[in-house]
């Protein structure tokens, strides 16, 4: 499967949670996941967080769009406004906007790119499990293929989308993303971090990027390596 494939839901099987719709398609779902969803339980933290930080005013901009999860939700039970979402991984485009059409989302744009601070190229290592791609070779992962995605300009692509919320799940590459990103206009942000990957250093150049942009941490919607900021901290 590429990025410019179609998946046909006619006739499709899906597997429910959090009354979203995916469809059963088994190079993409494996076991781990087909179960998270099957239970409820699948990025549970994220998508707690996120359902009590999205408003329907919001424009959300997704780094790391994984199965289309956490965009559906945004779009859906959040209700936001507009949903810009990004994958590095070709193979998991077509199963995203095939997510996104079975829980009527027209209001998602999908992109197969990277955020970084110029135009360009980089690897993308492909592994069998497609959430264990990365742009990192990694030695006990060997990846199946090494394709090249395009990487946008990250301050053109914020001011084209006006983001009010980030979230970010992008296997420990935040660490040099964020103080490249312009983080001012956000109301809130979302991040799952890979400290085993970024250590201590990464983390403090995640925290110094939102704190420099006049965000703090909000540990009331924190847990463990998932972490929100935001810039003002009453509860609306």
């Amino acid at each position: 499967m590429d990025g410019t494939a179609w998946i046909d839901l006619t006739d499709m099987e899906y597997l429910h949670c959090r009354g979203m719709r995916f469809p059963k398609v088994h190079d993409i779902i494996g076991g781990a996941i087909r179960h998270g969803l099957r239970n409820g339980d699948y990025e549970a933290k994220e998508a707690e967080i996120v359902s009590k930080n999205i408003k329907p005013e919001d424009t959300v901009l997704e780094l790391g769009g994984g199965i289309g999860f956490i965009s559906t939700l945004a779009a859906t039970k959040g209700k936001a406004r507009a949903v810009h979402t990004f994958e590095a991984n070709p193979r998991l485009i077509p199963y995203i906007r095939a997510v996104h059409e079975a829980n009527d989302c027209p209001h998602v744009e999908v992109n197969n790119a990277i955020l970084g601070a110029r135009k360009g190229v980089v690897d993308f290592y492909i592994r069998k499990n497609p959430l264990a791609s990365s742009m990192s070779a990694v030695p006990n992962k060997p990846a199946l293929e090494v394709t090249r995605v395009e990487m946008r300009n990250a301050r053109h692509e914020f001011k084209r989308i006006k983001p009010t919320v980030l979230i970010c799940d992008i296997e420990g590459a935040e660490a040099h993303l964020m103080p490249a990103l312009p983080l001012d206009g956000l109301r809130a942000a979302i991040l799952e971090l890979h400290p085993q990957w970024i250590g201590p250093d990464g983390i403090n150049r995640v925290f110094r990027a939102f704190m420099d942009a006049g965000m703090a941490y909000y540990p009331r919607f924190s847990t463990n390596k998932v972490v929100c900021f935001r810039r003002a901290w009453h509860v609306t």
